[in-house]
């Protein structure tokens, strides 16, 4: 069984054009096409905010089509 790896690094929520969240370190480049939404601290913390705040999954590409579908 492997060991469990501590990440002390700092890290940020980063959220993409379709509303989907991740957690990316503080120090790297962000990807193509995510910015950073503001949270910053450990792993865990953002992991944590991440859960309060993407309450729906659904791309928002997805939700705008059901919205309309059902309109």
């Amino acid at each position: 069984m492997a060991e469990e790896h501590t990440d002390e690094r700092t890290h940020q929520v980063v959220v993409n054009d379709e509303e989907q969240y991740s957690v990316w370190p503080a120090d790297r480049a962000l990807p193509l096409g995510w910015h950073a939404e503001g949270t910053r601290g450990s792993r865990a913390d953002c992991l944590a905010h991440i859960g309060t705040v993407w309450t729906d999954m659904r791309p928002l590409s997805l939700r705008r089509e059901m919205e309309q579908a059902g309109a």
